[in-house]
């Protein structure tokens, strides 16, 4: 066997053994755009006004240069989860004590709402912003997706009740997405459509970009994964150069690489 017949059929090897896995793979190393010094615990994300979002010590902080805003609620205990979506609303969910709290752009209190004083029980274990003054709750007594008028004090489920436990869960205004402990990824209009979007990887950090597109991490690396509308898959590597990747966010064409001491940002283009 010549030498061009070696490469040509080890090249098709390695091709049938990952299209096992992967329609395409591909590796994209990304340029750096910036490199900021930073002293947080957690980074939600930043905003459309160039405002960073973070957390330390469980306070909320809001930065950009020298403007600076924080909020504290000591007596809500640790911040579950943050939800930047309106920046004009913002959402803090304290999950231990079954509560919420808006704030605005000031990073002022709009409200608070204990679920445990609601007139309907309401267990939340996931919550995000929605459309009309509306919070996605995810109900765990009865397993049901619903909506909170926070506004109205209303409470109404659009789901019927999840058959497995959530593993992950995305909102934006529109959809609450999620994937169970099976991996199974669905998603959830806020007219109660529940659709089926396929199988998840295996995983350790997850994105979701849109109904066929989403970043996730294993064995330390990120992957782009596109599904295509003739049902074919393309996973493409994003190559970086940090050795940790315990936290990102993707926002206007910029991945941002979260540690405890900075954030690296690159510029990704994603179709």
């Amino acid at each position: 066997m010549s030498k061009t017949q070696y490469k040509i059929l080890f090249s098709l090897f390695i091709g049938c053994t990952f299209s096992a896995v992967f329609a395409q793979n591909q590796k994209k190393t990304q340029e750096q755009v910036s490199n900021v010094s930073i002293d947080a615990d957690e980074f939600s994300g930043y905003d459309s006004f160039g405002f960073s979002y973070l957390i330390k010590n469980n306070v909320f902080r809001k930065i950009k240069g020298n403007e600076f805003f924080e909020y504290k609620n000591i007596s809500l205990g640790k911040i579950t989860k943050t939800d930047i979506l309106n920046p004009l609303k913002i959402v803090l969910f304290y999950e231990n004590f079954n509560s919420v709290v808006l704030l605005d752009n000031q990073l002022n209190k709009i409200t608070e709402i204990n679920f445990s004083q609601n007139n309907i029980p309401i267990v939340v274990t996931a919550i995000g912003m929605s459309t009309q003054n509306q919070l996605w709750i995810y109900n765990a007594l009865n397993q049901q997706i619903g909506l909170f008028d926070y506004l109205k004090n209303d409470y109404k489920t659009v789901s019927t009740p999840l058959t497995e436990n959530i593993k992950y869960y995305q909102t934006d205004f529109n959809t609450f997405y999620w994937i169970d402990e099976k991996n199974n990824w669905f998603s959830c209009d806020i007219f109660g459509k529940t659709t089926s979007l396929g199988k998840i990887p295996e995983y350790e950090k997850i994105l979701i970009l849109s109904p066929k597109q989403y970043l996730f991490t294993k064995d330390n690396l990120l992957f782009f994964k596109d599904i295509h509308n003739d049902g074919s898959e393309t996973v493409s590597e994003i190559g970086l150069p940090e050795k940790s990747l315990n936290k990102f966010y993707y926002k206007d064409q910029i991945l941002s690489i979260f540690t405890a001491k900075e954030i690296t940002n690159y510029k990704i283009v994603i179709p």
